[in-house]
């Protein structure tokens, strides 16, 4: 059965992207809403009533249809919207116009929001992406040391980093290096803070270890053996590192 606007009730399919993209849901009750916004522009009362009357009209024929039965929730939100259309006008006698309806105005103000949030969550994820690229290629090359400044972010694109691959290791270094030191965006105890439930257990244990270190005045080398300690057993190295902690405290209350 035909709708007065020409649109025919049929079930729901799912839409479709390009091949492998994430299918988007179709908002159904949003397009009814839509649709009775463009036909009712310019109506008075009296002709929003009318349409109102036909709309129910034809939703209770198509109660008979089988084939209407599932529509999305379109023809629900049509009539909702004409009835709340008819309340609009029955206080101020028309015409109708969208432009000057409150409720459709914040709603198209939440859809820019919206879309503006989705721009930018879109604009993060390509960055994201780039600072793995680029992470990856320094620690390939052998240039990812103190010289390269961590910034928000990293821990985020560790999280995308696959652990097989072999330049992972050079990046867990750099981190907790840089985690140890306080430098980079570790200079924020908030990052600090943010990085300890962020970072993978192995990486925080080794900047622990680090730390630990050199506060004991231990000799500021590679410490190879650290990154091998606190990969086998980060629970161990984190010990450690406490343990080590508390004997310079106590070795500094002392002397």
């Amino acid at each position: 059965m035909n709708t007065s606007d020409g649109w025919r009730p049929r079930r729901v399919p799912e839409a479709r992207g390009r091949a492998g993209a994430a299918r988007t849901p179709i908002d159904y009750a949003k397009i009814g809403r839509s649709s009775v916004r463009r036909r009712a522009r310019g109506m008075t009362y009296g002709e929003a009533v009318a349409a109102l009357e036909g709309a129910e009209q034809q939703a209770h024929l198509d109660r008979r249809d089988e084939s209407a039965a599932d529509d999305g929730g379109r023809r629900e939100a049509e009539l909702a919207e004409w009835q709340r259309v008819v309340q609009l006008l029955a206080a101020t006698g028309g015409p109708y116009d969208p432009d000057a309806d409150v409720v459709v105005q914040e709603e198209l103000a939440e859809d820019r929001r919206r879309e503006e949030a989705e721009q930018q969550r879109r604009q993060e994820q390509q960055q994201l992406a780039g600072r793995v690229d680029e992470l990856l290629a320094l620690a390939g090359a052998g240039r990812l040391d103190r010289s390269v400044p961590t910034r928000p972010g990293d821990e985020a694109a560790r999280a995308l980093l696959d652990d097989y691959d072999y330049r992972v290791p050079a990046v867990d270094a750099w981190l907790a290096r840089a985690l140890a030191d306080q430098s980079g965006h570790y200079a924020d105890p908030t990052a600090r803070a943010a990085a300890a439930g962020s970072l993978p257990v192995p990486v925080r244990a080794r900047a622990a270890l680090l730390a630990a270190l050199a506060r004991t005045g231990a000799p500021d080398g590679d410490l190879e053996f650290v990154g091998r300690l606190a990969q086998a057993d980060p629970a161990a190295t984190t010990a450690l590192a406490a343990w080590l902690e508390n004997a310079a405290a106590v070795k500094g209350g002392t002397s």
